[in-house]
């Protein structure tokens, strides 16, 4: 009797560890009904294990401005992860990242950069920056993305 029982507790903890390793890190997307790099931009954060929540607004420029994006980081879509902004074709390698960085409000990929997650143009690319806008407003490289 002590095999089955033995068998069923295991059985119970290999499960839950399965849930908790597959629960999915939750972000807010807000994007234009319209746009359609934000929906191949929300398939690469999919695919790399994060749970989208995708809200389509009216008015982009009021979610930029309640969520404290600076216009000079603007691009088409913002997202919220942890309580900090994500805006544009930020790949997902620095959104994950972006919740380990108490310094910053937030990050952005300003403009539509060519190669981009979300703007990948068959052999096309170019070169682009992720921005980090820190708690006192200043604008600091977080990574760097060469052109190929």
């Amino acid at each position: 009797m002590k095999t089955p029982l033995r068998l069923a507790l295991l059985s119970v903890l290999f499960t839950t560890t399965l849930a908790q390793a597959a629960e999915l890190i939750p972000i807010d997307v807000h994007r234009d009904a319209n746009c359609g790099c934000c929906k191949q931009w929300i398939s690469h954060l999919q695919s790399n294990g994060l749970k989208v929540n995708d809200h389509v607004e009216a008015d982009m420029g009021a979610v930029k401005q309640r969520l404290g994006v600076a216009p000079r980081l603007g691009s088409c879509h913002t997202a919220v992860i942890d309580g900090k902004f994500v805006e544009g074709h930020v790949p997902a390698e620095q959104v994950l990242a972006l919740r380990q960085r108490a310094d910053l409000r937030g990050i952005a990929a300003p403009g539509m950069p060519l190669g981009s997650p979300g703007m990948e143009v068959q052999g096309r690319s170019e070169a682009y920056q992720v921005i980090g806008l820190t708690r006192d407003g200043d604008d600091v490289v977080v990574a760097d993305y060469p052109a190929h």
